[in-house]
């Protein structure tokens, strides 16, 4: 099988893993079958989700070197979209069922709790890198969008910080994404060191 079979392929299983969970989550809520606490529910699905779809982006390249299979580079913007739109839903479902698209209570909320304005720090920059991936704009930022992008592995960092701080008592779940999130940097102690030295020039 040729290496764009294999691309087509796995976008194809991309969009459906992706878009599914999104269809059913949805079509329960509209039919009041997601438990006692369906808001909970939605929010903590969809930002759970956004985390896992990252957490899988920053893992392509490792696991592309490890098998020595370079195709599976190619689906790696479709997965950072994907983690950017379950992020999307995450923010609208806080804004429209929690906070009732009260613009005061939301600014209230971003200044008071620490997690919340991590959590928006990093919805703008995971927004940035987002609009920064379509094909025209990349290439018109040329060497600038590595250096740009190069700040997934901060929104790695503040996504699950957020996700520690957002949860109240059961601390397990978010420290085990800290982990796992801490072996991705580890991965790529290299790339990272080489980064952040060139941010402070």
């Amino acid at each position: 099988m040729t290496a764009k079979r294999k691309v087509f392929l796995l976008k194809t299983v991309i969009h459906l893993l992706s878009l599914s969970p999104l269809v059913w989550l949805y079509v329960n809520a509209f039919n009041d079958d997601l438990g006692a606490d369906p808001v909970e529910t939605v929010i903590h699905f969809t930002g759970i989700g956004a985390l896992n779809i990252l957490l899988l982006t920053l893992a392509i390249s490792p696991l592309a070197k490890f098998a020595k299979q370079g195709w599976l580079i190619q689906v790696r913007r479709l997965l950072g979209l994907y983690s950017f739109t379950y992020a999307t839903f995450h923010l609208i479902n806080f804004i429209a069922f929690d906070l009732q698209f009260s613009w005061e209570l939301i600014l209230n909320e971003i200044i008071k709790r620490p997690y919340i304005s991590i959590g928006m720090i990093a919805f703008t920059l995971l927004l940035s890198l987002s609009i920064t991936s379509i094909s025209q704009i990349k290439r018109k930022m040329g060497k600038h969008w590595q250096h740009l992008h190069n700040y997934t592995y901060l929104v790695l960092l503040l996504v699950a910080i957020h996700f520690y701080w957002s949860v109240k008592s059961e601390i397990v779940e978010p420290s085990i994404y800290i982990v796992l999130s801490l072996i991705l940097f580890a991965l790529r102690k290299n790339k990272i060191k080489r980064w952040f030295s060139s941010s402070k020039r």
